[in-house]
C-alpha cells in the first residue's frame, strides 16, 4: 500500500459531512484561544493529535488569510482579522438574545441584560429596559470590571481560582461603592456562593440603590450571562426567590437556541 499523501486528504469529507480541513482549521483556532492566543506548532500537535505537516499547512493558510500571524519567535498568534468576526458575532448574539430578555422583562418587570467576558472585562451586548419609570439603564457596548457586577461573578464562577486571581491582579479591584468587593479572597468567596446557589448577586456593589441577579448561559459558544437589574426596593430577597428560577429557565432556553443556531437550525 503506498504511503498516504497528506495533501490529498485536505478536502476529505469529515465524519459530520463537512470538509475535514475546515473543521481542523477551526479546531486549531479554538485551541489557540484556549492556550491564551499564542502557541507553537509542537504544542498544537500534542493537543490536537494532528501531525506537524498537517498543522503547518493549515497554519500557513490561516496566516495567508490574516486569521493567524507568525511571531518573531516563530510561535503563532491569533490574527487581527478575527477581531471583526468577533465583534460581528457578539452583535448577533445580542440580537438572538433579545426575545429571551424581553420575556424576562415581561415576567419580572425589571431591566434584562446579556453580557460576555471579553478579555479581562465584561461587555454588555444586549438589553431590554423595564417599563417602570424608575429603571436601570446599561448602555450596550459598555465595559465594566467583573468584580463589581453580578454578570461578572456568573461568568467567572467556574474559572480556576488561580486564573481569577491573575485577572484581578491585572485589573485591580477599585471600589465603585462602599459595598464593592475589593479583595481577591472576598471575590473568590462570592464565586463559591454562586456555585453553591446557582446564581450571582450584585447588591449595591456597582451602583448604590441597584440590585442585580445573574446566571450564566450554559454551553454558550462564548462565556455569556444574563441578568435582571432594578431598584433594591423592588429586587428584594422575596422577589429573588421568584426571579432566579425564571432566569435559570430562560438561560437554558437561550442555550438551546444558540446551539440550534450553530447547527443551522435557528
Amino acid at each position: 500500500m503506498p504511503p498516504s499523501n497528506d495533501s490529498t486528504t485536505a478536502a476529505k469529507p469529515a465524519a459530520s459531512g463537512g470538509v475535514q480541513s475546515l473543521e481542523r482549521a477551526f479546531d486549531l483556532l479554538e485551541r489557540m484561544a484556549d492556550a491564551g492566543g499564542e502557541v507553537g506548532l509542537s504544542e498544537l500537535s500534542t493537543s490536537s493529535g494532528l501531525p506537524l505537516p498537517t498543522i503547518h499547512r493549515l497554519m500557513r493558510t490561516l496566516v495567508a488569510c490574516g486569521y493567524v500571524r507568525q511571531q518573531p519567535n516563530r510561535r503563532y498568534a491569533l490574527g487581527p482579522r478575527l477581531i471583526r468576526l468577533g465583534e460581528s458575532s457578539s452583535r448577533l448574539l445580542g440580537t438572538w438574545a433579545r426575545p429571551y430578555l424581553a420575556r424576562l422583562v415581561e415576567e419580572t418587570g425589571e431591566t434584562a441584560n446579556m453580557a460576555l467576558l471579553d478579555g479581562d472585562e465584561v461587555v454588555y451586548v444586549a438589553q431590554v429596559p423595564s417599563r417602570h419609570s424608575m429603571r436601570m439603564f446599561t448602555e450596550v457596548g459598555r465595559r465594566v470590571l467583573p468584580h463589581s457586577t453580578g454578570v461578572g461573578k456568573a461568568l467567572l464562577a467556574d474559572a480556576p481560582a488561580k486564573d481569577v486571581r491573575a485577572l484581578l491582579a491585572r485589573t485591580g479591584m477599585p471600589a465603585a461603592t462602599e459595598k464593592t468587593i475589593t479583595t481577591p479572597d472576598g471575590f473568590l468567596e462570592a464565586l463559591e456562593n454562586v456555585r453553591r446557589t446557582g446564581y450571582a448577586v450584585d447588591d449595591n456593589e456597582q451602583e448604590i440603590g441597584v440590585r442585580c441577579l445573574a446566571v450564566s448561559v450554559p454551553n454558550s459558544p462564548t462565556a455569556a450571562a444574563i441578568s435582571i437589574s432594578g431598584p433594591a426596593g423592588r429586587v428584594t430577597e422575596a422577589a429573588t426567590e421568584k426571579i432566579v428560577p425564571l432566569l435559570q429557565e430562560v438561560a437554558a432556553d437561550l442555550s438551546v437556541a444558540l446551539a440550534n443556531t450553530g447547527n443551522g437550525q435557528g
